[in-house]
């Protein structure tokens, strides 16, 4: 039963199995994000930041759980069907990993039921499958705050003089955010990891690392779980506009954004200058208080943060 009746903001408890809310007319247009709550058992879109809907959902049982982290929609398929699972049909399928993890339409029984993808009411994910694009974030986890919009006064990890601000902007001129890619455009999908446990960062491709360097960061406290995903350039404060998302594993965590974490973090020079060339509307940017060793990510699939 779809609930399209409802408002967004309806409290995720009161809905049922299969049911949903979807209102795109909160917020039009903007870059989308996607918030899998695995304790909640529910789906949370944002556009532009502001919530335009919410699902019930189907995470994996025990045994094939869903992991949880950030990912970004690496492929789409309306009619795709499932290679390792008898050839399953998985309609309107969002992929997230190489190895099988999708956001696709299932059966929806109100509890973890999955062999780890997260099945979502048909209607739903048709709806989802229409707002999505490759390079679209979506963060699976325990809790999470709504998102939030800030100006960060320089290029991120870095700061500059005023007078430097016309080149900076002039970087992203013509550069297209993805939801505005054509079909036939081949473009790279952005990603810069940053690790306070390792003092290190990554510049991601395409899943490929084209650069690693090392991260500054002030003051001893964690800098915590956050997402930030890039608009463009903000004139009037002559900075880069970012929407972010803060979340944590734990289900039960008062998760409050910190609008302070970006502004503790710096990069060495040479990072700072291939970031510069490659930064893009729609690029995403991970703060992380976890390692960045191979067991917490999973190669091409982007990265996978437990």
């Amino acid at each position: 039963m779809e609930a399209l009746a409802q408002g967004v903001l309806t409290d995720a408890s009161t809905l049922k199995p299969g049911d949903f809310t979807w209102h795109p007319e909160r917020q039009p247009d903007g870059p989308v994000a996607v918030v899998v709550s695995i304790p909640e058992q529910r789906v949370h879109v944002y556009r532009n930041g502001v919530r335009i809907a919410m699902s019930t959902c189907s995470t994996g049982k025990p045994g094939h759980d869903t992991p949880t982290g950030v990912f970004v929609v690496l492929e789409k398929d309306r009619h795709h069907r499932s290679s390792t699972y008898n050839n399953a049909p998985m309609p309107n399928m969002n992929r997230l990993t190489w190895s099988g993890i999708a956001l696709h339409a299932g059966q929806l029984p109100g509890y973890p039921a999955s062999h780890g993808c997260v099945r979502l009411p048909i209607a739903f994910s048709e709806r989802l499958f229409g707002v999505t694009h490759l390079g679209t974030p979506v963060i699976i986890a325990g809790a999470h705050a709504d998102p939030w919009e800030l100006v960060h006064p320089g290029l991120v990890l870095s700061g500059y003089a005023r007078t430097e601000f016309a080149d900076v902007e002039a970087g992203l001129d013509g550069k297209k955010h993805p939801k505005d890619w054509a079909d036939a455009e081949t473009r790279p999908v952005t990603s810069i990891i940053v690790s306070s446990s390792e003092r290190r960062v990554l510049l991601i491709e395409n899943g490929t690392v084209l650069r690693e360097g090392t991260a500054t960061i002030t003051g001893d406290a964690p800098l915590g779980s956050h997402v930030f995903v890039l608009n463009g350039s903000e004139q009037d404060a002559q900075g880069m506009r970012w929407s972010a998302i803060s979340h944590t594993r734990n289900a039960t965590a008062s998760q409050q954004p910190d609008e302070q974490s970006l502004q503790r973090v710096a990069a060495d020079a040479g990072f700072i200058s291939a970031m510069r060339t490659a930064l893009h509307p729609g690029a995403i940017l991970i703060l992380t208080d976890l390692p960045l060793h191979p067991d917490s990510r999973s190669g091409r699939d982007f990265v996978i943060m437990t």
